[in-house]
């Protein structure tokens, strides 16, 4: 039975470390979340872990889950989201894209960009 929960607990501990944002492996540093994770999953002899603690560390777990796929559609469905308000005419005209297709529709394309940069072009 012993075993069986430190198997367990294992398995939530790594799950746990693939929701959070990695550590970057040439700094030892680590963040304040990993150390007080690793500290609440480093076994302890004297008492066993409970199974309420068992629930409540998959319920935190879900909880982490739905929140990376929150932000993962809020990206993908909000497209001009995660731009900045620039002054840059280009990251303007990409937004203003974005939410074209976002709705259907396809800007026409410039008379520069389809005619070899706008010097006179066929007719």
């Amino acid at each position: 039975m012993a075993s069986t929960a430190q198997s367990q607990l294992r398995s939530i501990y790594r799950s746990f470390l693939r929701e959070l944002p990695p550590i970057s492996s040439s700094s030892t540093a680590t963040t304040h979340l990993h150390r007080r994770l690793r500290q609440s999953f480093s076994p302890t002899p004297s008492t066993p872990p409970s199974r309420e603690k068992f629930l409540q560390a998959e319920q935190y777990l879900h909880y982490l889950r739905a929140q990376r796929n929150y932000l993962t559609l809020l990206e993908r469905y909000n497209p001009g989201l995660a731009m900045d308000a620039s002054l840059d005419p280009q990251e303007d005209r990409e937004r203003v894209e974005a939410t074209a297709r976002r709705v259907g529709m396809q800007l026409p394309e410039l008379w520069g960009e389809t005619r070899g940069g706008g010097e006179g072009g066929e007719r």
